[in-house]
């Protein structure tokens, strides 16, 4: 009768691992944005806000719309500090799929984006990175020029796409 109980329970937990399998379950990262200190010369500065669809215009109330349009589930959005000179912004926006961050990508690229090699698809300017990978939709925005920016906020760019 024991022998018959255990068969039980491992044909019960075969069964629920191939079920996970087969619809995708995946381990997934809670928090996206990476800790103070986990890029080189950058600090989170606050805590992670998270906005649903439905209250994104609390945060973006000019834009929210267009995010609304194409998909956003949610936003998220943390301020760093890059070594106590420059502070900056970044937003990560979730969309229902690819085609969403894809669309907001595009009609917000200006002449003067230089691409660069983030995610799946990602253009830098002067003070700010964006980039898409996979749905979501990634906005770092510097509130100062200083010499380097640009490449910490490519560097602080690769720390959120390692962890998407």
């Amino acid at each position: 009768m024991l022998a018959s109980y255990r068969w039980r329970i491992v044909i019960a937990v075969l069964a629920f691992a191939s079920v996970s399998e087969l619809t995708g379950c995946k381990k997934t990262n809670a928090d996206p944005f990476p800790a103070s200190g986990a890029v080189a010369g950058w600090e989170k500065t606050t805590a992670t806000r998270t906005f649903a669809a439905s209250d994104l215009w609390q945060y973006i109330d000019g834009e929210a719309e267009e995010y609304i349009q194409a998909g956003v589930v949610s936003a998220s959005t943390s301020d760093y500090k890059y070594r106590s000179q420059m502070e900056a912004t970044v937003d990560i926006y979730t969309m229902k799929a690819a085609s969403g961050a894809i669309e907001v990508l595009e009609k917000n690229s200006a002449k003067d984006a230089r691409n660069v090699a983030l995610g799946d698809e990602g253009i830098a300017y002067a003070q700010s990175v964006t980039f898409r990978k996979g749905p979501h939709l990634v906005r770092i925005v510097a509130y100062e020029s200083t010499p380097g920016t640009q490449e910490a906020l490519l560097a602080l760019a690769h720390g959120v796409e390692g962890k998407l």
